[in-house]
């Protein structure tokens, strides 16, 4: 049997020619997607590393000033020492020392071995030997005189935007020369200077007068 050369050869040449919009589309594409790639930046995905709870500055006798709606301060927190931390912007306060202010009324003060504010600057945590003193108030014509006030109790929580301090530990409160015990805690009232005992009270309590210290 004899094969005819030249017919193999052109049936070669048009099966070629029929293939060859597939092989110039797929050239086409995989230039394409050759470029595509090439133009693409080279993007890398790093693994996000947990942010710690670690100190990122600490001040030396620092201060946070908070301000009322007419731009007077409200509350001044010192410390010995502010610590601030990175991850939820919380600050750890050394000796900390509060001073309320309202208006026509002496400032209260509120100190503290440790304190803790959290990152929304709204709350202040107080800690070990707590105590929040009234100094007396002399009789004005709006109110009457009243003793100093001392509150004293392990913990204390501050609710900056509220104007309440509050435990649910026991409290020791000095009016004067009153003296009572709460074994549940205690609300202060900060607008109006004033201490609610919860739980079990007791204690004595004296006639009212302008107590000094």
């Amino acid at each position: 049997m004899q094969v005819n050369m030249a017919q193999v050869k052109l049936g070669t040449v048009r099966t070629i020619l029929r293939l060859m919009p597939l092989l110039l589309m797929g050239g086409l594409t995989l230039l394409t997607f050759w470029l595509v790639q090439k133009n693409t930046p080279l993007t890398i995905n790093p693994i996000e590393r947990p942010r710690l709870h670690e100190p990122d500055y600490t001040i030396k006798n620092g201060a946070l000033s908070y301000l009322n709606e007419q731009g007077q301060t409200k509350y001044r927190i010192l410390g010995k020492e502010l610590i601030h931390y990175d991850d939820d912007a919380s600050i750890d306060i050394v000796r900390p020392r509060m001073r309320s202010f309202q208006p026509d009324k002496a400032p209260v003060t509120v100190r503290a071995q440790r304190g803790h504010i959290d990152g929304d600057l709204t709350i202040l945590d107080l800690f070990d030997n707590v105590e929040i003193y009234r100094p007396p108030q002399s009789a004005s014509e709006t109110q009457k005189a009243s003793p100093y006030m001392l509150a004293k109790s392990s913990y204390f929580q501050v609710l900056i935007n509220d104007d309440i301090i509050t435990t649910d530990k026991p409290v020791e409160l000095e009016q004067g020369l009153s003296l009572m015990q709460s074994n549940a805690g205690g609300v202060f009232d900060n607008v109006q200077q004033s201490m609610q005992l919860l739980g079990t009270v007791k204690g004595r309590i004296e006639p009212a007068q302008q107590g000094t210290r």
